[in-house]
């Protein structure tokens, strides 16, 4: 068994169990070393933030296939732990799309997430997305679940997340209702983004299968404890910009003390 089959096992035997997953988001490879050597069992490389570590830019659909499947390559070969990695739109077509879920899997990723947003997408808790209509977004998944299926061999396939983005631009009732197809048509797990409130993340865990619940600190969904979000219904905690802005604060600090002439050990 190659070592992303055993990475994808790895993966799904996680999400099958009944433990609540606390998931920390990486960009680049010392940013999945450290939350291995951390003890977390699973990372997602976050678009988000290869975006801002590679281009200096924001997320807003700038970022090429090419870059971001470069950059899943050097992360996965660093991890131990199993790396969900972001595959935005699928960068084109059905066609395309399956071409993007298979390069994900020569680059060693255990996951891959799909979205329904339109192309250039934008980061999803800002204003201006908007998203596909259905059938594109059907089509979408259901080229990703393929794409899946050719590849793998029963626990060893990549697992597919499934993201709505309709929140923002139809309603919550749609954004459930993309979400229930995308589960129905095969997604490993559903991630509706950008709820507005407490309400709003119970009634979408009552959709059931494994939620995702994505915590961004200073964005439009609340940001809860794990344990909170565990009796909502979510099965897992995705933290998106809590390295990124760790390490940039950081950064700050180091470089004021130096302009001041300051030396420091840390």
């Amino acid at each position: 068994m190659s070592r992303q089959a055993k990475a994808v096992k790895q993966l799904r035997e996680l999400i099958n169990s009944d433990k609540f997953i606390i998931m920390p988001c990486c960009y680049d490879g010392l940013s999945a070393r450290l939350i291995s050597q951390s003890g977390f069992e699973v990372t997602f490389m976050s678009g988000f933030g290869v975006s801002a570590v590679r281009l200096g830019l924001p997320d807003t659909g700038l970022i090429s296939y090419g870059e971001m499947v470069d950059q899943a390559q050097n992360i996965c070969n660093v991890s131990d732990i199993p790396v969900i990695c972001d595959g935005d739109t699928g960068y084109g077509n059905p066609v395309n799309i399956k071409r993007t879920v298979h390069g994900y899997i020569r680059a060693g990723a255990s996951g891959i997430m799909i979205e329904d947003q339109i192309s250039p997408k934008r980061c999803g808790h800002t204003k201006g997305k908007d998203v596909v209509d259905r059938e594109t977004a059907f089509t979408r998944i259901k080229a990703a679940v393929e794409a899946r299926n050719e590849a793998g061999k029963n626990d060893e396939d990549i697992v597919i997340v499934a993201r709505t983005d309709a929140r923002a631009t139809t309603g919550l009732d749609e954004a459930l209702f993309r979400a229930e197809t995308f589960r129905n048509m095969g997604a490993d797990i559903i991630f509706i983004e950008a709820p507005r409130s407490k309400k709003e993340m119970t009634k979408i865990g009552k959709l059931g299968g494994c939620q995702m619940a994505n915590m961004v600190e200073h964005g439009v969904t609340p940001v809860l404890p794990p344990k909170e979000l565990e009796s909502m219904g979510y099965r897992i905690a995705a933290y998106p910009l809590t390295l990124l802005s760790a390490t940039a604060c950081a950064m700050k600090k180091a470089l004021a003390r130096l302009k001041n002439g300051e030396i420091t050990d840390e």
